[in-house]
């Protein structure tokens, strides 16, 4: 898998230039990771619902093809969009999935952070009150409401697939400014806490913790 830096991108053209890519991509085209940050944006996935946006703001909204609800990005925040080939890497859109919160939950551990699954809300969690913690959250019945209970989100996922391959992706909280999330319920779920890496006492720079990341995901998304 080939990882593209982008640097920092607009997020409406970034979106048409995935669009694009794997509109165009071949049996033969190599995988790509695409590595970026966004200014200040809130997506909307194609389930999305107004009630969801809390205010009026002037932050940019978006409408997208992914998956999921409402999301902000912006500066300080590790954005991940893997283009991959699921029917050529022989795995399916679930354990897509779980290999990039895989990569995450790497990536965190790496910074002694203890990253968390809850069922029925894609993404990665932490305990903000104590992030190295290693007890298992206590597993909520199939078809219950996830339980937020102490825990704040630290990496949002969002996915679409095509003709078999992928794109748009993750996103990691490093540090940044987190009061946009408190004008949105965060991927639908109000009162869901957002935190980022500086939060839970983890500073670290955007160049490293995108590294770290892109590396977990390259080994994770491998066939």
């Amino acid at each position: 898998m080939k990882i593209v830096k982008l640097g920092r991108v607009q997020y409406q053209p970034t979106l048409e230039a995935m669009q694009a890519f794997t509109a165009a991509r071949q049996a033969h085209t190599a995988d790509e990771l695409w590595i970026c940050e966004h200014p200040p944006t809130f997506t909307e996935g194609i389930s999305s619902r107004s009630q969801h946006l809390l205010a009026t703001v002037d932050i940019p909204i978006v409408r997208t093809d992914r998956g999921g609800q409402i999301t902000y990005h912006g500066p300080g925040q590790v954005v991940a969009y893997p283009l991959v080939d699921l029917r050529r890497s022989g795995y399916f859109v679930k354990e897509y999935v779980f290999r990039i919160e895989e990569a995450l939950i790497r990536s965190l551990g790496v910074w002694g952070v203890t990253g968390h699954r809850v069922r029925g809300a894609p993404g990665i969690y932490v305990r903000p009150e104590d992030p190295g913690a290693h007890s298992r959250l206590t597993p909520s019945s199939a078809g219950a409401a996830p339980d937020f209970s102490g825990l704040g989100k630290i990496a949002a996922l969002g996915i679409k697939v095509s003709r078999h391959c992928t794109y748009h992706g993750v996103a990691l909280n490093v540090g940044m400014d987190l009061a946009p999330f408190e004008l949105i319920n965060p991927c639908g779920y109000a009162g869901l806490r957002t935190v980022d890496l500086s939060t839970i006492g983890v500073t670290i720079a955007w160049e490293e913790a995108a590294a770290q990341l892109a590396a977990r995901l390259q080994s994770a998304l491998s066939p």
